[in-house]
């Protein structure tokens, strides 16, 4: 066995919990949102934060089931929202920065879902391997 087929079958291992956790993930904050799970609060229906959490619950449960291209494309939109829109409110100066305008876990998510949508469905998932 080559060194190169170990790596390749290690890629696929992790890529699949990279998909499967941040998804689960991403779900938790959908049931925060809709149900009040985990000490959330729930927003008010119809409101742009309820259909947030419907979002994320939906694409967040999609990606870690493997039916990543068009959740993930989706989840990262409504991140990349959620960073602007809540937490940079497009201020300057020290504002910009996701340390002080606490955007760290969307701005990341943002790109991990967009990575995500990239990559596609990957190993062990309910969609076609990409």
């Amino acid at each position: 066995m080559s060194p190169s087929s170990n790596s390749s079958r290690l890629q696929g291992f992790t890529y699949v919990l990279l998909r499967l956790v941040s998804g689960l993930c991403l779900s938790a904050h959908g049931m925060q949102k809709l149900f009040g799970a985990f000490g959330g609060a729930k927003p008010p229906v119809l409101s742009q934060l309820w259909f947030g959490g419907i979002i994320e619950l939906a694409c967040g449960l999609a990606v870690a089931l493997g039916l990543t291209r068009w959740a993930a494309f989706l989840a990262s939109g409504t991140l990349a929202v959620a960073y602007l829109q809540f937490h940079w409110k497009l201020r300057l100066g020290l504002w910009l920065l996701p340390v002080v305008n606490k955007g760290e876990l969307a701005l990341i998510y943002c790109f991990l879902f967009a990575y995500l949508a990239a990559k596609g469905n990957g190993p062990f998932s309910l969609g076609k391997e990409d």
